[in-house]
């Protein structure tokens, strides 16, 4: 057990590397061969192909690291607050930072990356994660509202987010103050101070 421990851990390691580099070639501009990423990691091709796949199988690896980083902190912001609006400035504050600081979200958000094709087209399969997860979200702090209600705020409140990032809107603090706002309209909630 201990054993297979060691290796899942070391594969891991190792793929957690392979996408490292793959992300920061990526961001430059670069698409380098499958050869050439294993050499610059240091595996052999057979390597990277029998933990990929190949070329689509890395690129979607990459894009579901990069998705789920990114949906994990606009989760993690809508948790960390008591008060509903605080809590979707947080998240939009959240989305809007992570989106800058990480090229590979933004171009992947606004359509700017090539996208494998089992992830459809343009931002649609993260808008629609991130939908999910802010309406999870508020089903588990308002279990009172009405499902319709939910799900309109949540849509609305990711949609506004990319729209941002397409054509910025005002600063950060604005936009997520101004997001914040519009859910709680939406779901008929009062807005604290």
């Amino acid at each position: 057990m201990e054993r297979r421990t060691m290796a899942r851990r070391a594969r891991d390691d190792l793929r957690a590397e392979v996408l490292d580099v793959a992300e920061q070639l990526a961001v430059a501009g670069d698409r380098p061969s499958m050869p050439e990423l294993a050499r610059r990691v240091g595996v052999s091709r057979q390597t990277l192909y029998s933990e990929f796949g190949d070329r689509d199988g890395l690129a979607a690896a990459l894009v579901l690291r990069a998705t789920g980083r990114f949906l994990d902190r606009i989760e993690t912001a809508l948790d960390g607050e008591p008060d509903l609006h605080a809590a979707w400035v947080a998240a939009v504050h959240a989305a809007l930072t992570e989106a800058a600081r990480n090229p590979l979200v933004t171009a992947l958000l606004t359509g700017e990356a090539a996208v494998p094709s089992a992830f459809g087209s343009g931002s649609g399969p993260i808008v629609a994660a991130a939908t999910d997860r802010a309406a999870g979200f508020l089903r588990r702090v308002r279990p009172d509202l009405p499902d319709a209600d939910v799900r309109l705020a949540a849509a609305t409140a990711s949609r506004l987010v990319v729209s941002h990032l397409v054509l910025p809107g005002g600063t950060p603090d604005r936009v997520a103050g101004d997001v914040a706002t519009v859910v709680l309209r939406i779901l008929g909630a009062e807005q604290r101070g």
